[in-house]
């Protein structure tokens, strides 16, 4: 199995718009694991433990995410609900650490667009996101 770092939305501003993107990444992980992928998607993770709205803690919870960059083969991006600036960070990190970034969709025909959402190089670190 490749071991992949899942990225897709989790922020929203209602609790509604939360528990969808959680539904959401829970079909991209399921989607990994059809492709005989480990996925690891810390933002579903640490937000349990976490509060996502004290910026240390997320802060926190973020660098823990990305340590696993070192670790995996490549970094999957979901992108049918957008890519918000949590991902567009860790994809920036991923590029500076050499991982492989694979851009995907679930649903519809933006498959064939993926370079609307492509992150510019621009350095970042675990403590800017």
């Amino acid at each position: 199995m490749r071991l992949v770092i899942l990225e897709s939305p989790f922020a929203a501003d209602t609790i509604e718009g939360i528990e969808e993107n959680v539904r959401y990444a829970r079909d991209c992980i399921h989607d990994c694991l059809k492709r005989d992928e480990a996925p690891i998607a810390s933002h579903l993770l640490f937000p349990q433990m976490l509060d996502d709205k004290v910026p240390a803690q997320r802060a926190l919870g973020t660098k823990a995410g990305l340590a696993w960059v070192s670790k995996a083969d490549a970094m999957v991006v979901y992108l049918d609900r957008g890519m918000s600036n949590g991902m567009q960070a860790a994809v920036r990190y991923g590029i500076s650490r050499n991982v492989k970034i694979e851009y995907r969709f679930l649903h519809g025909d933006k498959a064939a667009k993926p370079e609307l959402y492509l992150v510019k190089e621009e350095p970042c670190s675990p403590m800017n996101t």
